[in-house]
C-alpha cells in the first residue's frame, strides 16, 4: 500500500512539473512587446528579413531562445540580445505560448516556376539522390509538429527559409535536434533547396 502511495506521489509531482512547464499566453503578449519591432505585434512580420512567428510551436520557439542564449548550435548577435531580456525559461514559454496562439495572416510572395519541383521535394523527396520529404516532420501543410518541437514553415519568407536551409547544409546552424536536418539537405542541390522553399512560402 505504501509502494502505491509513493508511486501516486512520484506521478503526481511529475505531471504538476509538466504541466507547470507550459507557457501563459497572456503573460507572453507583455515578454514578446519587444519582439514586434521586428516581427509584428501579432507575429506577422512584414520583412522578410525577420520570420513570421505567428501560429509557430512554443516548444519550438522556447527551444530557439534557450539556443540564441547559449550563443553556440544557432547564433545571431541581435538575437542574441533579445533572447538575453528573457530571465528564465518561463519567460521563453511564455513568449512562445503567445506567438502559437496567433493567427498566420498569409502566404509569403513565391515564384510559380518553382512551385512544381518545390512541391515534389516537399511531399516525396528525392528517393534517387535520397533526400527525404519535408511533411514527413512539417506535415502536408507545412503546419509543423507542436509536440515534437517540430516547426511551422508554412508561408514563410522564401529569402529567410533559404537562409536557414543554407546554415543547416554548411554547418553553421546544429541546434537541430539528432542533426535531423543536416543530414536532410546534404544531398540536396541548391535548386531543389531554393524550389522547395518557394512552395513552402505558398502554404498557408
Amino acid at each position: 500500500m505504501k509502494k502505491i502511495i509513493v508511486s501516486s506521489l512520484v506521478l503526481f509531482m511529475s505531471l504538476a512539473g509538466v504541466a507547470h512547464a507550459a507557457g501563459d499566453a497572456a503573460a507572453g503578449e507583455g515578454k514578446a512587446a519587444a519582439c514586434g519591432g521586428c516581427h509584428g505585434m501579432d507575429g506577422n512580420s512584414m520583412v522578410f528579413t525577420f520570420p513570421k512567428l505567428a501560429g509557430q510551436g512554443e516548444k519550438y520557439i522556447a527551444k530557439q531562445i534557450a539556443d540564441f542564449k547559449a550563443n553556440t548550435a544557432r547564433k545571431d548577435e541581435t538575437m542574441f540580445g533579445m533572447a538575453m531580456m528573457l530571465a528564465t525559461e518561463q519567460d521563453a514559454l511564455d513568449v512562445g505560448a503567445f506567438y502559437a496562439a496567433q493567427k498566420l495572416a498569409s502566404a509569403s510572395p513565391a515564384d510559380e516556376s518553382k512551385l512544381a519541383q518545390g512541391r515534389e521535394i516537399y511531399k516525396g523527396g528525392n528517393l534517387q539522390t535520397g533526400v527525404p520529404a519535408c511533411q514527413g516532420c512539417h506535415g502536408p501543410t507545412g503546419a509543423g509538429n507542436p509536440g515534437s518541437g517540430y516547426p511551422q514553415l508554412g508561408g514563410q519568407f522564401v529569402e529567410y527559409t533559404i537562409k536557414q536551409l543554407r546554415a543547416f547544409k554548411d554547418g553553421s546552424r546544429t541546434n537541430d535536434d539528432r542533426s535531423i536536418m543536416r543530414k536532410a539537405l546534404e544531398r540536396m542541390t541548391d535548386a531543389e533547396l531554393e524550389a522547395v522553399a518557394h512552395y513552402i512560402a505558398s502554404l498557408k
